[in-house]
């Protein structure tokens, strides 16, 4: 493991993405098919997602889910859509739930500890 001075760590080429928290929504009383409750949760850090202890969550939930994931970690403008909409449909076109993703604080990645990809200086002309 390397060590590195807080101004080291500070000045390294680095990024922010925000954690997020997905949750299960739905209309009182509305039966779910995708094997959810309303209330069911998870986070996502980084690319590390996070399950409450005990809980599931349906892989075709988070299929639809997956390809909004990355775009929602990261800052967008004010009106983009992204920015704006928060909430994915159930893919089971029968079932009343939605998925509220939420924005949670930021988090700051080094990009030397998320990929061995050197930076070249022509990549910031």
């Amino acid at each position: 493991m390397t060590s590195h001075t807080h101004d080291e760590r500070a000045e390294a080429p680095s990024f922010e993405l925000y954690d997020l928290r997905v949750e299960v929504v739905a209309p009182e009383g509305a039966k779910l098919y995708c094997g959810a409750q309303v209330g069911d949760s998870f986070e996502l850090h980084g690319e590390m997602l996070h399950l409450p202890p005990g809980q599931a969550f349906s892989i075709y939930s988070l299929a639809a889910l997956l390809p909004l994931l990355p775009a929602k970690q990261r800052a967008t403008a004010p009106h983009d859509w992204m920015s704006t909409d928060a909430e994915v449909a159930c893919p089971d076109p029968n079932c009343p739930s939605r998925f509220r993703i939420t924005r949670l604080g930021k988090r700051r990645f080094r990009h030397a500890d998320t990929t061995a990809v050197k930076l070249i200086e022509k990549d910031f002309e």
